[in-house]
């Protein structure tokens, strides 16, 4: 094979189109579509304006994972690992049912930027910072790649 900018000898064919069409960045295997969890705008308002504490925003929605997230992430840096791993399973689990009925068939994206996923996302993370602060190397693996596999943008953010 002869280097990129060396034209090709008379009569040998142009293969330009072979570097040309890799360009793209389109799964070209066929992977599953992001998935958009469906946005909760009472529940984010509630949260926002704080007038809820995140418990009570949690106990009034209890599919909205970003409320479970934020109640494991102040668990954790509170120290209370065992409330804060609860919380983020929780959150974790109601995720998943939302991403199931939002069409996720197990793997593909799950983007972070947008909003309406972060709360997973988060849920996910938590989750994976307190299975390793109890030592559960197994469940920390998985979240965390878990986490990688769904939104690398999201590893990136959560797992400084």
């Amino acid at each position: 094979m002869r280097p990129r900018n060396v034209p090709a000898p008379p009569g040998a064919p142009d293969r330009k189109w072979q570097t040309a069409s890799m360009t793209t960045h389109k799964n070209l295997l066929g992977g599953p579509e992001p998935t958009y969890l469906p946005e909760n705008e009472e529940a984010y308002r509630l949260l926002d304006e704080g007038s809820l504490t995140p418990a009570e925003v949690a106990a009034k929605h209890p599919t909205f994972s970003l409320a479970w997230a934020v109640l494991a992430e102040d668990a954790f840096e509170a120290g209370r690992v065992v409330e804060s791993y609860a919380y983020a399973r929780t959150g974790y689990h109601r995720g998943l049912d939302q991403l199931r009925r939002a069409g996720w068939k197990g793997h593909g994206p799950i983007p972070w930027d947008h909003r309406a996923n972060r709360g997973f996302l988060r849920c996910l993370a938590a989750l994976a910072r307190a299975a390793g602060a109890i030592d559960e190397k197994d469940e920390t693996e998985r979240c965390r790649q878990f986490l990688q596999d769904s939104s690398a943008e999201a590893y990136t953010e959560l797992m400084r």
